[in-house]
């Protein structure tokens, strides 16, 4: 299952042209977080782009921060027209392949039409996309560039697949590694400040993007829980259970299905 996440988006009209763009290049999720206008959904600029995906609307869900919008999220990758930070941003023509082949939970990030991703966002994110474009104009319009993304992606219908029972973990077991990793590493082995800094910022940076599948997970927990750590995810306020919401939307997206081709 796809996701289609706007971060902070300001123009109801962007809004309004990237959810008919999800409605032609579907099914996915869409998600905004935190969006820069409280009525943007209701704006009729809004309505009028997305005129014809009637009641779609309804299945746009809004949220107040990046992480929300992503524990359920197995794979996410952010798109972005700026370097930053000596981060490697992979080209578009390269991966997309890979992405359309890809059955994890995927999650297509997206920044403000002003400002793109900042540093912290980008730094949840596993890869970072750039999609060339003429030298003489290099910014891309936010839905222009849901749409050039969605359209190569496009499939009918791609279940989700586990093969042997194996899959990737989802951004909230990511983040409960890495809590543990930083309690542990960072509070209990580091001998100075400095040190507990680097350790911690080696984590982050690591473990933020290196993929990971759960099978991996387990034998770092396993590890950590043999250095003397029983954390648990609720300690770090995390949910502990975020594959079965993802089972639950699954399950809901299929039945919807279903019930359209009745």
């Amino acid at each position: 299952m796809k996701r289609l996440v706007l971060v902070r988006p300001a123009g109801p009209r962007n809004v309004g042209m990237a959810l008919r763009i999800a409605a032609n290049f579907g099914p996915l999720d869409f998600v905004i977080v935190a969006p820069q206008r409280p009525s943007l959904l209701i704006h009729p600029e809004f309505e009028q782009m997305a005129h014809g995906v009637e009641g779609m609307a309804d299945r746009i869900r809004v949220v107040a921060s990046l992480p929300a919008a992503l524990e359920d999220i197995q794979y996410a990758v952010g798109f972005t027209a700026r370097a930053r930070d000596q981060r490697l941003r992979l080209d578009w023509r390269e991966v997309r392949d890979e992405l359309a082949q890809r059955q994890e939970r995927l999650a297509l990030v997206f920044g403000s039409e002003v400002n793109g991703l900042t540093g912290e966002e980008a730094d949840l994110l596993q890869d970072l996309i750039h999609i060339p474009t003429s030298t003489e104009h290099t910014s891309l319009n936010l839905a222009v560039s849901v749409g050039v993304v969605l359209a190569y992606l496009f499939t009918e219908r791609v279940e989700r697949v586990d093969f042997d029972g194996l899959s990737a973990v989802t951004a909230q077991e990511r983040e409960f590694l890495k809590a543990r990793l930083r309690r542990v590493f960072g509070g209990q082995v580091a001998r100075s400040v400095s040190a507990r800094k680097d350790i911690e910022s080696s984590i982050e940076r690591v473990f933020s993007r290196a993929p990971l599948e759960t099978r991996d997970a387990r034998a770092w927990h396993k590890m950590l829980t043999a250095l003397g750590d029983s954390s648990t995810p609720a300690d770090f306020g995390l949910n502990p259970n975020p594959r079965r919401r993802a089972r639950r939307e699954d399950a809901k997206e299929r039945a919807s299905g279903e019930e359209g081709q009745q």
